[in-house]
C-alpha cells in the first residue's frame, strides 16, 4: 500500500471514530431537548435523526456531483446548511446560559459536521482523481482497450462456435399448408395438396358433396384443421394449376 492510501485510509479511520464519537453526544443533547418541550420519547428519539439525516442527505448528493463532474446544486447546499445550524442549535439550547456551557454543547455538533465534511472531502476528492484519470486517457490506450475487447469478444465467440450444431429444420407432418397465394407466380401449388384436393374430388359423398374436413385430414394423416383448408381453398379455385401449366401439361 502506498503512501497516498495509507493516509487517506488513516484519515478515514480517524474521521469516523470522531463522527461517532460526536454523534452519540449530539443524539443525546437533542434527545433532552425534545423531552423537555413535551415530547414523547419515541418522538423524541426520531427528532435527531431527522436533522443528522438530512445531513447525510445533502452530503451524499454532493458526493453524487463531484463523482459525475457536476457543481453542487443550491438545494443539497441550503439543506446541508439548515441541517448543520439546526443541529448546532439544538446542542446549545440545552446548555445552562453560560459561555462555556453553551461551547462544551456546541463542540459535539460541531465536531460531527465538520468530520462528516472532512470524510466526504475524501469521497470527493478521490471521486475527482478517478475522474481525472479517465479524462487523461490518450487515443492511442482507448484504441488499445477497443482492441482488447475485439479480441475477447471474438475469442468468446469461436469458444461458443465450437459447441453450434447447424440443424436442418424439417417440415412438421402436423404443419398448416401454406397458402398458394404465397407461392410464386407460374408455379404449381405443393403437392401434397393438390393430392388432397384431388383425393376429395375423387371420393364425394353419395349426395354430390365433398368429403369432410376431417375426413381429408384423416386420410392423409394430418389435422382437422388442415383438412378444412384444404376443402375450403379447393372451392375457391386456389390448389387449381395455373392456366399455363395447364395448357402444359395437355400438350
Amino acid at each position: 500500500m502506498d503512501s497516498s492510501r495509507w493516509s487517506r485510509w488513516t484519515t478515514i479511520a480517524a474521521v469516523l471514530m470522531l463522527a461517532v464519537i460526536a454523534a452519540v453526544v449530539s443524539y443525546s443533547h437533542m434527545y433532552e431537548l425534545a423531552l423537555r418541550h413535551g415530547e414523547p420519547e419515541w418522538r423524541a428519539a426520531l427528532f435527531p435523526l431527522s436533522v443528522d439525516g438530512m445531513i447525510v442527505a445533502s452530503s451524499m448528493t454532493l458526493l453524487s456531483d463531484a463523482r459525475n463532474g457536476r457543481k453542487g446544486g443550491l438545494l443539497p447546499w441550503t439543506l446541508l446548511i439548515i441541517g448543520s445550524g439546526a443541529s448546532l442549535a439544538a446542542n446549545v439550547a440545552v446548555a445552562d446560559p453560560t459561555v462555556w456551557s453553551r461551547i462544551i454543547h456546541a463542540w459535539p455538533s460541531f465536531a460531527l459536521i465538520g468530520a462528516y465534511e472532512l470524510l466526504m472531502r475524501e469521497f470527493r476528492t478521490v471521486a475527482r482523481s478517478v475522474r481525472s484519470a479517465d479524462a487523461e486517457r490518450t487515443p492511442a490506450e482507448d484504441e488499445a482497450e477497443g482492441v482488447v475487447k475485439e479480441v475477447e469478444t471474438s475469442s468468446v465467440e469461436q469458444q461458443e462456435g465450437r459447441h453450434l450444431h447447424v440443424v436442418r429444420a424439417e417440415k412438421s407432418a402436423e404443419a398448416a399448408p401454406v397458402e398458394p397465394d404465397e407461392e410464386k407466380e407460374g408455379r404449381l401449388p405443393p403437392k401434397l395438396q393438390r393430392d388432397a384436393w384431388e383425393w376429395a374430388l375423387e371420393n364425394r359423398q353419395p349426395d354430390g358433396s365433398l368429403p369432410t374436413g376431417g375426413q381429408i385430414a384423416d386420410h392423409f394423416g394430418r389435422k382437422e384443421r388442415w383438412g378444412r383448408l384444404i376443402k375450403q381453398w379447393g372451392q375457391q379455385g386456389r390448389l387449381d394449376p395455373p392456366p399455363a401449366v395447364t395448357s402444359t401439361v395437355s400438350r
